[in-house]
């Protein structure tokens, strides 16, 4: 019986993940992506550390995903296909062996991206996958049957006719690695409805006093639980000229965007109760206003950033009380204005809408063409979360592919 011609467009995790399901599964199997090299995404997401995925409860893993309309079914459904615990074995099969950090983050050994892709990619060859890289994807098309794609190469426009495709090309976050979210175009040509992609995991603007980053640019603010909602994060933010950056706030992106005017909340002393920082106040009430906030930097052991910014909030008033001070450290406001560009984002949200897939992630407008990885409207936090996702992405469609 003839092998089944697969396309592969995106030689990242989503679509290097398909392409091994498929070829192991039978099917021919050709990766095109438009970069010199595969998992350029993957690599600069592992240079400090690859946090492949996150050993938490699984059931409280499964609620880090967020999306409009995401089908939560299907989605659960999905990375139960290929969870955290398969995806430490399918290291381990290529004799990369992982741990469990204290975060519940999980990292190779070796810490590094570049092993196991290298071993990755040598295993893929020597399953006789193809790859063509340089070939970008221009456009693509469902005909009788028959997926047509057309590329542009180092030797001009060329076209391929396959009988599937897999299109894993990625958000619109890193456009150096190649996740540039041009693919938008082709589907509005198409008539496919996307939600447009927008920046997550990424730091906020806010417009600080210029007196803050005299004294905080650049410091962190550590210990501390930040609130957008009915969600909190602890961990720590840095002060930056254009706003806030840190895990927090990342993994607080979607809560933030849900309310009607982006904000956030910070309790500097979450450790502390509102009575038992006023009772360190307690010989301190009758001191002037800027003797109070300086007692309550030291009865209260707050960092340079914290008292710069509960200094900026305090010292314009004539009647600061120590209720007010303790109001403001344990319920501080900053309203945000905007999230960084989606370039410097660690990854975005948006994306193909559900709506337009089937339950095997098949295109409903052009069939015959699926799709995988980030590029689906889904968005998650960093911790290992995102990785997860489109391993699971790709294995859910090589399976569907070959089926």
């Amino acid at each position: 019986m003839k092998k089944k011609n697969i396309a592969i467009i995106g030689a990242g995790p989503a679509g290097l993940r398909a392409a091994e399901v498929a070829v192991k599964a039978g099917a021919s199997v050709t990766v095109y992506d438009s970069k010199p090299s595969s998992g350029r995404k993957f690599l600069v997401a592992g240079k400090s550390g690859l946090n492949l995925t996150n050993y938490e409860p699984w059931d409280s893993f499964l609620q880090k995903y967020h999306g409009p309309n995401l089908p939560q079914k299907l989605w659960n459904k999905i990375l139960n296909n290929f969870d955290n615990q398969a995806l430490r074995q399918w290291a381990h099969d290529l004799s990369i062996e992982t741990f469990v950090a204290s975060s519940n983050k999980v990292f190779p050994t070796e810490m590094k991206a570049a092993p196991l892709l290298r071993r990755w990619i040598e295993k893929l060859r020597k399953l006789e996958v193809t790859f063509h890289f340089n070939h970008q994807c221009i456009n693509f098309n469902s005909i009788n049957n028959n997926v047509v794609l057309t590329f542009f190469s180092p030797v001009g426009n060329v076209t391929k006719h396959v009988d599937t495709a897999v299109l894993a090309l990625g958000g619109g976050s890193w456009r150096n690695t190649g996740s540039t979210g041009d693919w938008v175009n082709i589907f509005n040509h198409h008539n496919i409805t996307t939600t447009p992609l927008t920046s997550a995991n990424c730091g906020w603007h806010t417009l600080w006093n210029p007196n803050i980053l005299i004294e905080a640019e650049g410091l962190p603010l550590k210990n501390i639980i930040v609130s957008a909602g009915d969600q909190s994060i602890g961990g720590e933010l840095v002060i930056t000229k254009y706003g806030l950056e840190g895990g927090p706030i990342y993994k607080l992106g979607a809560a933030i965007k849900a309310l009607p005017s982006p904000s956030i909340t910070i309790d500097f002393k979450p450790n502390h109760t509102a009575e038992q920082l006023i009772a360190k106040m307690e010989s301190a009430r009758e001191t002037t206003k800027g003797n109070l906030i300086k007692e309550a930097r030291t009865r209260w052991k707050l960092n340079t950033a914290a008292h710069t910014l509960l200094h900026d909030r305090f010292i314009p008033e004539e009647n600061i009380t120590v209720q007010k001070l303790t109001q403001a450290i344990k319920n501080f406001p900053i309203t945000l204005t905007k999230p960084r560009p989606i370039d410097e984002a660690i990854s975005s949200a948006g994306g193909v809408q559900w709506s337009e897939l089937d339950n095997s992630l098949m295109l409903k407008k052009l069939p015959h063409i699926y799709c995988a990885g980030e590029m689906l409207d889904w968005e998650a936090p960093t911790g290992g979360y995102l990785l997860q996702a489109c391993f699971a992405t790709g294995s859910w469609v090589g399976r569907a592919i070959t089926n």
